[in-house]
């Protein structure tokens, strides 16, 4: 079952629930593929629409960090609960120990020892585990090993 067949399930699902949150996130979603679609002029694969979840769960938390700094908990409360049906759509996230894992080796792989060849070890890791980890996370540590 593709992820476009999955939403549509769930986007019945939460009609049916009247689930108001759930509904007006996985609207949202689908108003993001389609605008892609349309700019694209073509129909987006899996990888692509985990592409636009996983943009759309960066700006949530994003959104989060600033309601909580503007003192707003109903809005932050809000957000989180979006980004917490959003990850639903991802792949199963990898473990930080693998994503250490596999930094290492392409380190060792690339021959790269300073912060000034993150971008390329960045340029192999970021296709590779899209939307299975964070990219913060996985800057971090490849900084952490390149002597941040």
């Amino acid at each position: 079952m593709s992820l476009k067949e999955i939403l549509l399930s769930d986007l019945k699902g939460a009609m049916k629930a009247k689930d108001a949150i759930r509904l007006n996130t996985i609207r949202r979603l689908k108003s993001e593929i389609k605008n892609q679609e349309i700019k694209l002029k073509q129909e987006l694969d899996d990888d692509a629409i985990i592409t636009i979840v996983s943009s759309l769960i960066k700006k949530g938390k994003e959104a989060i960090d600033l309601f909580d700094k503007g003192n707003r908990p109903d809005l932050s409360k809000k957000e989180q609960e979006e980004v917490a049906i959003l990850k639903k759509y991802l792949p199963e996230q990898v473990s930080e120990a693998d994503l250490r894992i596999r930094i290492q080796e392409v380190i060792k792989e690339l021959g790269v020892q300073n912060q000034g060849d993150l971008g390329r070890v960045m340029k192999i890791l970021v296709p590779e585990f899209r939307g299975r980890a964070d990219n913060k996370l996985v800057k971090n540590l490849v900084g952490e090993y390149l002597g941040n």
